[in-house]
């Protein structure tokens, strides 16, 4: 007969062991307090107003809200953001899989191939944008160099409407250190047996990955979706770069046709060049609404395809 062996209750906390405990927690509390909590509130209470930082608030109700669907920079923001989201993200995600699946592969050097492919994701973003615009030169960059050598299309890239955004997530694409080094983990946990069961059962790489990599790596995959889709709907500091770098005034930072106006962009462009504090946490507050929306809906349906080890 076999007897359960008994928890040892914890003894509470006394009154000077709270109070220090407290104590502790005390500057994560008032910095959270002031730098996110108020911020928050405050923006919230602004979206309804009109607001240049230099005479009090005016309330307006919803006006901000209702120009914002009939501002023309509001739409190409939102349609660019989207565009970035839904073609971006999902080459990150995808080359970061497989860049990761190599990696894993017992080759010698193996630890040389992860360090060369983390390293781009050391760069600062504002001195990554500025080499893969040299890069990206249409008239002396390197990328058109080669392929003219090739006797193949030469892109005008940043100069161009069509290319901007490719280029953007060209650049992107460069720096997925951090993402392969998230999916490189979750490769390491899957157990080699079910591998080599496979095997046995005449499996080849292909059926390795999509009865068995893919699937156990899908509760990964929900995690880098929804920070890839934050991310998104915050790219900033590449497209600001290259717009500057584009010989425009420092107030139009939309590219060639506003075609790297993104949403995190005009936004800072509302609030910080033309003063309209009010309109931008208007804009701001939409953006939190539609990633909410979007990670409501992601995680609604996550059951149906994240499998967490059954």
């Amino acid at each position: 007969m076999t007897t359960e062996k008994k928890q040892p209750r914890r003894k509470p906390l006394t009154r000077p062991q709270t109070m220090l405990a407290m104590l502790f927690i005390l500057p994560w509390v008032i910095g959270f307090l002031a730098f996110s909590f108020y911020p928050i509130v405050t923006t919230l209470y602004y979206s309804f107003t009109e607001y240049n930082l230099f005479s009090p608030p005016e309330w307006v109700g919803l006006q901000n809200y209702i120009e914002m669907f009939g501002d023309e920079n509001f739409r190409y923001a939102l349609a660019n953001s989207l565009y970035y989201v839904v073609i971006g993200v999902t080459l990150q995600l995808a080359l970061a899989i497989f860049t990761a699946i190599l990696l894993n592969m017992d080759v010698k050097g193996k630890g040389i191939f992860r360090t060369i492919y983390y390293l781009p994701a050391l760069v600062p973003p504002v001195a990554g944008a500025l080499i893969w615009v040299w890069l990206l030169n249409p008239q002396y960059g390197l990328v058109n160099a080669l392929l003219r050598m090739l006797h193949l299309p030469e892109p005008l890239w940043f100069s161009s409407t069509v290319w901007s955004k490719p280029a953007i997530i060209m650049i992107m694409l460069w720096g997925i250190g951090n993402t392969m080094v998230v999916y490189l983990a979750g490769i390491g946990e899957i157990p080699r047996d079910y591998y080599e069961a496979i095997e046995i059962d005449g499996g080849n790489a292909w059926h390795k990955f999509t009865r068995i990599t893919w699937p156990m790596l899908t509760p990964v995959t929900l995690f880098q979706l929804i920070s890839g889709i934050i991310a998104g709907f915050n790219m900033f500091t590449q497209a600001y770069v290259v717009s500057l770098t584009r010989g425009r005034l420092p107030g139009d930072i939309g590219g060639v046709g506003n075609s790297l106006l993104f949403y995190a962009s005009n936004l800072y462009r509302e609030g910080f060049t033309f003063l309209r504090f009010g309109y931008a946490s208007a804009e701001a507050w939409f953006m939190l609404l539609c990633v909410l929306l979007v990670t409501f809906i992601i995680l609604k349906t996550a059951p149906k395809w994240v499998h967490y080890g059954e």
